[in-house]
């Protein structure tokens, strides 16, 4: 029985489904050997065969982004661990682009460093790799599988500078509480796994770990207390990997010690990851509405809040845009809380995700050219008067920070605006009105940021006035190329939300 089992599970496995997977790893497999076979004075060209070679893949996905739903032995693969939506589809693209902007980033930050290269980018495909699978989970063994490798890999990566002190402190917090929130997350599966499985109660499944038997078991056991513990178990370990409140406490020092890619890798990739499957689980547990909706909305609330009163004080931008994308993510629980009984709500957190990106890619690529060699160290201070010294970098911080700040008429308005949507319709009023307080709190500080850039003061000290390190980083070609298409993208978002907007406003 185990062996027609086994057969039957291999004949559903279809590698075309995951064919932009396997490109990652084999260009990550074949990043290591260029180094060994390549002469040394040509190991500069690695990185660029990492940025073309995703460049490559991404195209290839975008072209064939309707093949699975053509054929239908591709949308449930590999026994029911694989299930292609047009959600996963549009977060497999999603994570391609985040991996991309970050090894462009990565070549800035890298070069003030004496540390290995090619390493960096090998761990950087094997992470896109993996989160563009966790957007696939159809099944809680590969959700945490996939999660996992995610985890290490940020445990390597946070601590990439080793000789720096703050970069080895976070990666050793991150390390610490990322193996807590994975301890939250096993032991709400295995509960999940119990409850679903007992044979005693109705709707008992063969297959609990399915998210489509667990959804039934769920609905024809609508107060089980262990399921109950479970889900909040479940939600408790994802709130770690977004940064929501009362799971908050690692983001400032690892947001502040890993390197600016990294940082960046977790602004929006983890962060995306978080939301991709809190969309997934939203609907497996939509028969505990009464359990989820409060815990989240109350979630929602504390991190807007938390988020952005921490924000206010902060003189580091590393950790400024850690605490302000601590408050980011409590708009998009909001949206996530309003999908659960507005199914189009999906669409306002899948924008808000793109105009995020946008955003923060274009702000933590001025940070990666303005850093000096010690990366953890980028004050507010070191970026007065970069209008005058780098006019690039100065519109590009102002249309990345206006677009986080939801200033019109930036994507990032459009972002907000749809999700204050999905909130109204969902009747969700006080988490509304607290999301609107976030964001006139979050103008002060962004707008502090802007206005060192932009603006001196007489009564402003010279040794501060002239405090921008005194040689930043030249902007190349691929840095000049990717600021101008995350700008032009803002802005052209921000008019015209395309696709996504009429998505959204359709429902």
């Amino acid at each position: 029985m185990t062996h027609e089992l086994l057969q039957q599970a291999a004949a559903s496995n279809q590698w075309f489904a995951i064919f932009p997977e396997l490109m990652l790893a084999g260009l990550a497999l074949a990043l290591l050997v260029l180094e060994i076979v390549l002469p040394k004075r040509d190991h500069g060209l690695i990185p660029v065969v990492a940025i073309v070679g995703q460049l490559a893949v991404t195209l290839g996905l975008v072209i064939n982004f309707h093949t699975a739903f053509l054929f239908p032995s591709l949308q449930i693969t590999f026994g029911g661990l694989l299930k292609h939506t047009e959600v996963g589809q549009f977060m497999r693209m999603f994570f391609l682009v985040t991996s991309i902007l970050v090894s462009v980033l990565a070549r800035v930050s890298l070069a003030k460093q004496l540390m290995p290269r090619v390493e960096f980018f090998h761990i950087v495909l094997v992470i896109t790799a993996a989160l563009m699978l966790l957007a696939q989970a159809n099944q809680f063994v590969l959700l945490f599988v996939a999660l996992e490798t995610v985890t290490v890999g940020f445990y390597i990566l946070v601590s990439y500078f080793r000789t720096n002190p703050l970069s080895l402190e976070a990666g050793l917090k991150y390390l610490i509480l990322g193996a807590l929130s994975s301890a939250l997350l096993l032991f709400g599966i295995a509960l999940l796994y119990g409850a679903a499985g007992n044979r005693a109660l109705p709707g008992a499944t063969g297959s609990p770990m399915d998210f489509d038997d667990l959804r039934n078991f769920l609905a024809l056991n609508p107060h089980n207390f262990m399921a109950g513990a479970g889900i909040v178990l479940v939600l408790a370990g994802v709130a770690f990997k977004i940064g929501a409140v009362p799971f908050q406490i690692w983001i400032p020092d690892v947001y502040q010690g890993a390197p600016t890619p990294v940082t960046a890798f977790l602004a929006v990739g983890s962060k995306a990851a978080g939301f991709a499957v809190l969309l997934i689980l939203a609907s497996v547990f939509a028969p505990y509405q009464w359990l989820v909706l409060p815990v989240l909305s109350v979630m929602a609330a504390a991190t807007i809040i938390f988020g952005n009163l921490a924000a206010l004080t902060q003189g580091n931008v590393k950790r400024l845009m850690g605490l302000s994308g601590v408050s980011h993510a409590g708009y998009l629980l909001i949206g996530v809380v309003a999908a659960i009984t507005q199914p189009s709500a999906v669409g306002a957190v899948l924008f808000y995700l793109l105009a995020y990106l946008l955003g923060s890619f274009a702000v933590f690529a001025v940070m990666t050219h303005v850093a000096g060699a010690n990366d953890a160290d980028q004050e507010l201070d070191h970026y007065v008067n970069l209008a005058k010294k780098h006019p690039l970098l100065a519109g590009a911080l102002a249309v990345g920070l206006g677009s986080l700040a939801g200033i019109p008429p930036f994507a990032g308005f459009m972002g907000k605006l749809f999700i204050f949507i999905a909130a109204f319709k969902a009747g969700l009023y006080w988490l509304l009105a607290i999301a609107i307080g976030g964001v006139i709190m979050s103008i002060y500080y962004y707008f502090g940021w802007i206005k060192a850039a932009f603006f001196t003061t007489s009564s402003e000290p010279k040794d501060q006035i002239e405090s921008t390190p005194a040689t930043l980083t030249p902007v190349s070609i691929a840095a000049g190329v990717a600021l101008l298409v995350l700008v032009i993208g803002s802005v052209v978002l921000g008019f015209y939300p395309g696709a996504l907007g009429a998505w959204v406003l359709a429902r």
